[in-house]
């Protein structure tokens, strides 16, 4: 790896947001999909949350420009297991959706632990996910449309989170576990590496703070033959 990749990787480390997310309900068009994933990974979220029920997963490449390799996206059955994980972890949950108990989006404290509710292109979001929500937000709409598209309405929204965390000093440091912060500078920083212990079922080694693999001479031998020949 090299030094600009490996400070490259450090400095997104440094902005990693663990306790913002967003959370998508049956979101069903995968050029959305991974438009939010996009813009979540600009923005810091580290997580990614998805209800698809049998839905296509895949997060378009051309249209995500790689971060669907640093934006985790996590599936749920359904609702109620996804706004339990984010409460859990005491979070705020907030529903997108036009109600007479919304408020403006930009008037929520995002500096909070929060998770963010969209829902299904051509339905909404579900009844079940307004009721377990803690409030409803809305995008002040002047003309003829509704509502936006959902991948528009993400980038809003997070983008006011965002100014919001700059502003309190929320960036800047590193605030993921160490085991993550080392899978994620192995696995992105030696791709080819990780893959082969994957299929061969090795531990990652350490990378230390140079972006070098430390390993001992029995896992580059395991790295260089086949399973088979470890018997």
């Amino acid at each position: 790896m090299t030094p600009e990749r490996l400070e490259r990787i450090l400095n997104m480390l440094r902005n990693r947001q663990p306790d913002l997310t967003v959370c998508l309900e049956e979101v069903h068009k995968t050029h959305n999909l991974s438009a939010i994933i996009r813009t979540a990974d600009s923005v810091g979220i580290h997580n990614a949350h998805a209800i698809l029920k049998g839905q296509d997963s895949r997060v378009r490449s051309g249209t995500a420009k790689g971060s669907q390799n640093w934006v985790k996206l996590i599936t749920h059955e359904h609702i109620e297991s996804a706004v339990d994980s984010f409460k859990t972890q005491g979070m705020q949950v907030l529903a997108t959706n036009l109600s007479e108990k919304s408020v403006d989006y930009r008037e929520i404290d995002y500096t909070q632990p929060t998770a963010i509710i969209y829902g299904q292109e051509k339905y909404g979001i579900s009844e079940k996910a307004l009721e377990l929500a803690d409030k409803h937000i809305v995008i002040p709409m002047l003309g003829m449309a509704e509502s936006l598209n959902v991948s528009v309405a993400n980038g809003l929204i997070l983008y006011e989170a965002m100014r919001q965390r700059q502003a309190k000093g929320m960036y800047g440091q590193i605030k993921l576990p160490l085991q993550e912060q080392q899978r994620i500078l192995f696995e992105r920083g030696y791709p080819v590496f990780a893959e082969l212990c994957r299929q061969k079922n090795l531990a990652y080694p350490v990378v230390n703070e140079l972006g070098e693999i430390e390993a001992d001479d029995n896992w580059w031998q395991k790295m260089q033959t086949h399973k088979s020949a470890w018997l």
